[in-house]
């Protein structure tokens, strides 16, 4: 509750039918569990209390009559708890039958939502006995179990932490689904429940249809469909149940199941309500349907303590897909997406030249190819990349054969300057002691690299390609008008922790055996900008993860931050999850701290980044994404992190 998740789950129970004492049993006992479970708004298949196949029994009082009674079960035997509960069943209203979901809570009904669109084709024939919503007018009310409450498909439910509203089956299938109006008038999370038939392909779109729906409308969606022990007369019910956050899964029930199910997860609606605050889509359909009439109903929220956990997956490497066939796929579209932008560049300006510095690390690697694979799909010829290593002082043996060997083996034209002497003269001119290895003795080195590019590239008629990554874009790791600097940045928005799949991606897809050696000994090099003289062994003393910390904590970070708005609690309480037993507590309150102000001091160098094409979902281009002044202040940020 306090970082914005609300537990919910989908209830899939045993059914028999036309047995309503039975079926209020099974209900009560789902009930119980949930809420020792946590969670707080549980909901069941369509006419669960009497069962959906009932047929022409709809039209028999003493099913009715049962049907209520059941209801009256559930209550008094869930009346103490403080979960809010959401059942099917069939109710009379003003002489008609209506197909209806039952909200209550601690004996109360809070609302009674009937059905909108009644299906009456193939199998399906409900207008034989139900009753659309729209027979009666959105303010009457019935009298169910001794109490008078409200009948309509437009109620939301409303507390301070959730809002959500209800629909059933059908209505989901609809041009224009109840739950849309529902999630434009303010409910975070749809509860539908169903009783979906099954036949070949059906489930799967059915999964499209919520998870698409769900993504309309920036909302939470949780579905439960009928299972075993609805009549196979005609049909068969595989009791589907699913937990959507804007178009993403996050539980799923065992289809054809012969047992009861409950499916549990969180909806974070704080997410969900960041989503639509930033969506300007959204908010001009709010003011379109502005004045469709919905009735609030107020509802108290069963608390569930910090102690509790969640059960929904933290991604620990928000920004790499999953492996196997997916991961292949997502690689190979990013992969697309850098050689597109870089095409266009080319073709725009009539360059047949690149100029790229190759230091032998991931980043310029990663330019590399797509550079090379920009070439040969615009049918240039390798020999206009030009490949350009400039060691210095810290460069070593191993980076600097890497960077050659790639270079040969991938045919591009190569280039080997030296930096050392230049450096060493301008620190003469600027009087600067080489032995102090300072930001100036770094920065000047990385400045006089870049201006080799540059000048290289003009006398040769070329670009400079850029190799920064995301990660190092977010926290200020480049030397301002250095490496921070190109004409194209084809990095700009892929993250660290990505650069090092797309590599090795294309190391085992795209390239000769030769290049495919020297590939995997890049990946398995740990980060350095190289700045700082070899150890006595000339192994690697930078490494700039001991400096800035891991990257994929700040890209973690970089992820929630960016994509979501989250503060710094909720991050850190993210992070502990998604690095349990890799990360303790305070190492990741150190470098969440340490992002933070990083974020904000370095937004300078953000503020003037070159062209490069977006990716992912989060970007920093100044022109696209990410605007923030230069000197905003951190301190905000930065006494959360003090309270962690």
């Amino acid at each position: 509750m306090k970082y914005g998740f609300v537990k919910v789950a989908a209830a899939i129970p045993l059914v028999k039918v036309a047995d309503c004492q039975f079926n209020a049993q099974q209900a009560s006992r789902l009930i119980i569990d949930a809420e020792s479970k946590g969670v707080q708004v549980i909901i069941f298949p369509e006419l669960n209390l009497t069962g959906y196949s009932c047929g022409d029994l709809f039209g028999q009082s003493l099913l009715l009559e049962q049907a209520e009674m059941a209801l009256m079960q559930v209550m008094n035997e869930t009346r103490q708890l403080d979960i809010i509960s959401i059942v099917g069943m069939p109710v009379v209203v003003n002489s008609t039958l209506m197909n209806c979901a039952v909200a209550f809570q601690r004996g109360k009904i809070l609302g009674v939502v009937p059905k909108t669109y009644l299906p009456n084709y193939k199998e399906f024939y409900e207008q034989r006995w139900f009753a659309p919503s729209t027979a009666h007018p959105d303010d009457v009310m019935v009298r169910l179990c001794g109490q008078q409450v409200p009948v309509s498909a437009n109620l939301i439910f409303e507390s301070a932490e959730l809002c959500f509203g209800i629909e059933i089956c059908e209505d989901v299938w609809a041009t224009i689904p109840p739950s849309s109006k529902l999630a434009l008038q303010g409910a975070d999370v749809i509860f539908n429940m169903s009783a979906d038939t099954e036949n070949i392909c059906k489930h799967q779109y059915l999964r499209s249809l919520i998870a698409q729906q769900s993504a309309r409308c920036l909302s939470g969606y949780v579905f439960a469909s009928s299972g075993f022990g609805e009549s196979t007369t005609d049909v068969v019910f595989a009791g589907n149940a699913f937990i959507y956050e804007n178009g993403t899964l996050l539980a799923a029930s065992e289809r054809f199941s012969f047992e009861e199910q409950l499916v549990i997860s969180e909806i974070d609606v704080e997410r969900l309500r960041s989503e639509r605050m930033l969506n300007t889509t959204f908010s001009a359909s709010v003011r379109a349907y502005k004045d469709c009439p919905v009735k609030r109903i107020p509802v108290e929220l069963a608390q569930t303590g910090d102690e509790c956990t969640l059960t929904r997956p933290v991604e620990p490497h928000p920004f790499v897909p999953e492996g196997g066939k997916l991961l292949d796929e997502r690689c190979e579209e990013i992969f697309s997406i850098q050689v597109a932008g870089l095409a266009k560049r080319l073709v725009h300006t009539g360059c047949k030249t690149v100029v790229v510095g190759i230091s032998g690390g991931l980043d310029s690697t990663l330019a590399l190819l797509v550079c090379v694979k920009t070439f040969d799909k615009l049918g240039l010829s390798r020999s206009g990349i030009v490949g350009i290593t400039m060691p210095g002082f810290g460069t070593t043996d191993r980076t600097y054969h890497n960077a050659l060997d790639l270079m040969h083996s991938l045919q591009v034209t190569v280039k080997e300057i030296s930096i050392r002497d230049a450096c060493i003269q301008h620190f003469k001119d600027i009087d600067h002691d080489m032995s102090v290895h300072d930001v100036t003795y770094e920065n000047g080195q990385a400045r006089e690299r870049t201006q080799i590019l540059m000048d290289y590239a003009n006398k040769v008629g070329g670009l400079v390609i850029g190799t920064g990554d995301l990660s190092e874009l977010a926290l200020g790791w480049a030397t301002y008008n250095g490496d921070h600097m190109s004409m194209y940045g084809v990095n700009s928005s892929i993250p660290k922790t990505l650069v090092r799949y797309l590599v090795t991606w294309v190391a085992e897809t795209g390239v000769d055996e030769e290049s495919r050696a020297t590939l995997l000994d890049i990946i398995d090099t740990p980060i350095s900008p190289e700045l700082i003289p070899a150890d006595e062994n000339g192994n690697i003393k930078q490494k700039t993860e001991d400096l800035v910390g891991p990257y994929e904590l700040h890209d973690f970070f970089l992820f929630h931050f960016l994509r979501f708005g989250s503060r710094p609690a909720k991050i850190f309480y993210l992070a502990e999850i998604a690095f349990r037993g890799v990360y303790d507590r305070d190492t990741i309150k150190k470098w969440l701290t340490n992002f933070c102000r990083r974020f904000f001091n370095q937004q300078f160098k953000r503020s003037c980044l070159p062209d490069g094409p977006k990716v992912g979902s989060v970007s920093l281009s100044p022109r696209g994404d990410w605007r923030m002044p230069s000197d905003a202040s951190s301190a905000l940020w930065l006494q959360e992190c003090e309270q962690l």
